[in-house]
């Protein structure tokens, strides 16, 4: 027999799933990537099949298998990564009993709404309701629906035969794992955005409290584990169906804004990250719960030793530049990607405004009817115009939330901000973002940064280091490119920036007011 000397990690996005063989050095040695569809069946909804994810899974495993002949034998522990917010419905034995609804939908916004809501009002919530809330969770759900309970309640309120039938209530992630071990279990990243969660020091668990103010039954929870423990082995029928042994040890894992947390090497109390994927965040790993209410963004508890990691998260980054993509014809693959944003030209004064809001915003204005608009735009624009209003769009609404935390108390600054997430491997997004947050920028692996993540959570499983945080230092990519900000083209961004303080708050406004009426 061989021993084993690999771990399988999945890092499941909102279009596919990245599958990578990760040796002891923690580097990918062979990876591939299966697509599956988002539907988006009406505003404000999203939804994805969750054997869609499995059935990617199986395929991305056979085509590794064939690089790595013996990749069953080879591979000691699978580790999942996944998107969050998601709510899959399923019944006792694990089965979907509907599409799952995926972080993007938000159609529960009017009712999470009217359950946050009361008199007076603070930062849009009840204030009693407020102040229960961040006692225990250190926060509440999002206005714009995209959290769990919004959805959980969506589905009691419109679906009541399929929420009597539920027995599970679970995330992305929780459903693979469950598919994967007939375990049910979720991590404290994904239980801590059900806002169901005390997160307190020492009490972390599920809330009796918070769960009857939302109705929500505690049984049909999932058990909370540690993201580096192991949770069960690969069952037979599961192992058959992915082309592994039986019994392979699978660990609790966590959501992607963990492991890309990990996976930036940057985790040291205050040092900041940038995810830029198909959506963003500035995130960070905090010695203490950090709140702002007011910009709608907290740390939660994160995956591995209940660790706060703050996460700062806007709603639309990479999907604006395939948007635009696929707008003009274009396919949104990563090759087509590559080749619609070769030649952009550079960026000139009257270049249009873009405001990326095509699915609402999140942070730091927490607001499900913003919607996405050009402004300025005159008869000699076109396709380079537009092309780099999108990607300066992308990086400005970046600076909006990141000049917010780097204010935090003990949030660092100093050196270059590391870039992760698939959208960073545009070099136009790149120059913007430095020039726009005027801060040197460090490109690390941008593809492999969740799988490479994941897969520390596991090393110390498979022997390979003491810790989880162990591992993740090593991740720390010294030697990645550095980009400087680009002084004629940061003073430009600044000056436009500055114009965006106006257009942002009258369309904000306009919004607000369409919504209401």
């Amino acid at each position: 027999m061989t021993d084993p000397d690999l771990i399988l990690a999945a890092d499941f996005g909102t279009s596919g799933v990245k599958i990578g063989a990760v040796g002891p050095d923690l580097k990918v040695l062979a990876s591939v990537t299966e697509r599956y569809p988002l539907h988006l069946p009406a505003q404000s909804r999203a939804e994805q099949m969750p054997e869609d994810w499995w059935s990617a899974l199986a395929r991305g495993i056979a085509r590794l298998g064939a690089e790595i002949p013996d990749l069953p034998a080879r591979t000691g522990a699978v580790v999942f990564a996944a998107q969050m917010c998601g709510l899959v419905c399923a019944d006792e034995a694990g089965h979907p009993l509907r599409p799952a609804m995926v972080w993007l939908d938000k159609r529960s916004a009017a009712l999470i709404r009217g359950k946050t809501g009361g008199f007076p009002k603070v930062a849009g919530y009840g204030a009693r309701f407020l102040a229960r809330s961040i006692r225990l969770a250190n926060g509440a759900p999002s206005h714009n629906g995209m959290d769990p309970p919004g959805k959980m309640l969506w589905i009691a309120a419109n679906e009541p035969e399929v929420y009597a039938r539920t027995a599970h209530l679970l995330d992305v992630k929780d459903w693979l794992i469950l598919r994967a071990t007939g375990a049910v279990t979720t991590t404290a990243d994904s239980a801590n955005l059900t806002w169901l969660m005390d997160t307190r020091r020492g009490r972390e668990g599920w809330s009796p409290d918070l769960a009857a103010h939302y109705g929500i039954p505690l049984d049909r929870l999932p058990r909370i584990v540690d993201g580096a423990a192991v949770v069960e082995g690969l069952t037979a029928q599961a192992a058959g169906q992915l082309g592994l042994r039986p019994g392979t040890p699978v660990l609790g894992g966590g959501g992607d804004v963990s492991v890309t947390a990990i996976g930036s090497g940057a985790v040291a109390d205050g040092a900041l990250h940038l995810c830029v994927s198909t959506s963003s965040w500035v995130s960070g790993f905090f010695d203490r719960r950090v709140l702002n209410a007011f910009a709608a963004y907290a740390t939660i508890t994160s995956s591995i030793d209940h660790r706060p990691l703050l996460i700062a998260t806007q709603e639309v980054a990479g999907s604006a530049m395939a948007w635009l993509a696929r707008t003009f014809g274009q396919s949104d693959d990563d090759a087509a990607l590559a080749a619609f944003y070769r030649e952009i030209g550079a960026p000139a004064p009257d270049d249009p405004y873009f405001l990326p809001w095509l699915a609402g915003e999140r942070v730091p204005v927490d607001e499900e009817r913003l919607r996405g608009a050009f402004h300025g735009l005159n008869l000699r624009h076109g396709p380079p115009e537009m092309k780099r209003a999108v990607t300066e769009g992308v990086a400005l609404n970046t600076r909006w939330v990141y000049d917010l935390v780097k204010k935090e108390r003990g949030a660092r600054t100093d050196g270059p901000l590391p870039l992760v997430g698939g959208a960073v491997a545009n070099p136009h997004l790149v120059r913007a973002l430095a020039a726009a947050l005027d801060r040197p920028v460090q490109v690390r692996d941008t593809a492999y940064a969740g799988m490479r993540g994941a897969a520390a959570m596991a090393a110390p499983a498979m022997g390979w280091s003491a810790s989880v945080w162990d591992a993740a230092a090593t991740l720390a990519d010294s030697d990645a490119p550095v980009i400087e900000p680009d002084p004629q083209q940061r003073d430009l961004m600044a000056r436009r920036y500055d114009d965006l303080k106006h257009i942002r708050k009258a369309l904000v406004k306009l919004y607000k007011r369409q919504g209401a009426a």
